[in-house]
């Protein structure tokens, strides 16, 4: 693999000394909270959307999906574009597009144009994400990392969980249009922020590896479109010689090629494939993947449930996240401490395995007539778990890389964290729409309103659906906790061994 260039000074972490790195660190987390909100603040929405444009569950899901795939497809690229033009021109420029795509989202008076306006969305954030972490690695160094990466994490981990809580209350108060119009004032904030606090740090040439971004594209939309929509063309023809098989199949081969074509490109790949040779790096990767789509795929259930069969408005369906949001910020500080201390399989292993329960105790108190306590218990034990898988899990993976591979492991980090994303939003959409066929429901219904109850007969087999489909990430997230399980110590002297 071809080395980069400096065309400055080495990408070193400056010392602590010369400039405090903290409110850099805080300049980012913002704008890097808002994008990672918008994966799953439409979620509570999903019902209102439902009855405004007056579309099916499957559609509308297509409204967070179209935005994760153009999240995850260039955010490959978008790492290499940050290190040849600069981590804060990057952060800025992408920061700039997802603000205005989110006021063309609130603007737009179609089902089409919103899913458009979302991959525009999708793209800017794209371009921000992989900076974050780029520019984390190179300003803190090694022994003072873990903590950064803990509050960058954390702001990952809360962002998830706090995305439909904010979304229900704009929802439940102004309309779904405003989950997006929100983004506008912390856009320009986040703009000034950033560019008084981030610092311009040195560039490196770069090739870049276009046929690789075609390849990783084509299969990615080829195989989410065809698991997405599946159950919409029974499995069967699409149109033509085109059917749903031959679309996952063919997608599933255009990304073997794309391997093919990393390992095979002597120049400087999109994907390294020596980065996968540190252990933590690869293992991270996978548990990460898996995070991803856990958390994108529960929260599309649990809010239709919440508001379909228990009748609740988008602003108190959102309520039911607020114990584990609590509890994943309260813990916060303390797995940042521990972070840099205890072995990180014992705290994301202890993590994974307090999501997985939550998941399915959730599944088995999601009934009709279940009490809102009920609902509360298992949502604080997945606050838990979340709080000692983000933080832990973000430092381990890019803890032992070098730090002219800051922007590759970034970029590839953060691709298959969103691959997860659409991968969950794309098979909980099949599952759900399975589900309420097995259940002799229709997939597409038009509520009285947002937050209106179903007639009284279709809410148990509703929320027999609903929690049936809730067992599917804490299935996937059991590959997660076996990764997680294999970490190493890592390498760098700043890790007090223990």
């Amino acid at each position: 693999m071809t080395q980069t260039r400096p065309t400055a000074e080495p990408p070193t972490a400056p010392a602590i000394g010369e400039k405090d790195p903290w409110p850099a660190l805080f300049a980012l987390c913002l704008g890097f909270f808002m994008i990672l909100v918008d994966s799953t603040i439409v979620s509570v929405a999903t019902p209102a959307i439902i009855e405004d444009f007056d579309a099916g569950v499957n559609t509308v899901v297509w409204v967070t999906s179209a935005y994760l795939l153009a999240y995850a497809v260039p955010v490959l690229i978008t790492g290499r574009l940050g290190d040849r033009f600069g981590p804060k021109r990057l952060y800025l420029s992408g920061l700039t597009v997802f603000t205005l795509a989110s006021l063309w989202c609130g603007l737009t008076d179609s089902i089409e144009g919103l899913i458009l306006a979302r991959v525009v969305q999708g793209l800017g954030a794209a371009m921000m994400t992989p900076q974050t972490m780029a520019i984390i690695t190179r300003i803190f160094p090694a022994a003072r990392r873990g903590k950064a990466m803990s509050l960058w994490g954390a702001t990952a981990g809360v962002a998830t969980l706090v995305g439909p809580i904010l979304g229900g209350v704009l929802v439940d108060g102004l309309g779904w249009a405003w989950i997006f119009f929100i983004n506008i004032p912390v856009g320009i904030i986040g703009f000034v922020l950033a560019w008084r606090l981030v610092p311009t740090l040195s560039t490196s040439t770069h090739r870049f590896d276009w046929l690789g971004v075609a390849l990783s594209g084509a299969g990615m939309f080829l195989l989410v479109f065809g698991i997405q929509e599946g159950n919409q063309y029974d499995w069967g023809t699409i149109t033509g010689e085109i059917t749903v098989w031959r679309m996952i199949v063919l997608g599933l081969v255009v990304f073997t090629a794309f391997v093919l074509w990393q390992r095979l490109n002597r120049q400087e790949p999109l994907v390294p494939l020596a980065l996968f040779r540190d252990r933590n790096f690869s293992l991270a990767n996978v548990a990460i993947t898996t995070m991803g789509f856990a958390m994108t795929a529960m929260a599309i259930p649990l809010m239709l449930y919440a508001q379909l069969v228990r009748g609740l408005s988008p602003a108190k369906a959102a309520l039911l996240l607020v114990p584990m949001a609590l509890m994943t910020l309260g813990l916060a500080n303390l797995v940042g401490k521990l972070t840099d201390t205890i072995h990180p399989r014992l705290l994301t292993g202890v993590g994974f395995t307090a999501i997985i329960t939550s998941l399915a105790w959730l599944a088995s108190v999601m009934t009709a007539d279940s009490a809102v306590w009920e609902i509360l218990l298992p949502m604080t034990l997945l606050g838990f778990g979340n709080a000692f898988v983000w933080s832990p899990n973000s430092a381990t993976a890019n803890r032992n890389l070098p730090l002219h591979q800051a922007g590759a492991g970034a970029g590839v980090y953060n691709a298959t964290r969103q691959v997860g994303a659409v991968l969950g939003a794309a098979g909980i959409a099949v599952l759900i729409d399975a589900r309420l066929t097995a259940q002799g429901l229709p997939t597409s219904f038009t509520p009285e309103g947002g937050g209106s109850r179903l007639p009284e007969v279709a809410q148990g087999p509703f929320a027999d659906a609903m929690a049936q489909a809730m067992l599917l990430p804490a299935a996937v997230l059991v590959l997660g906790l076996a990764a997680s399980l294999c970490f190493q110590r890592p390498q760098h002297d700043g890790f007090v061994r223990r």
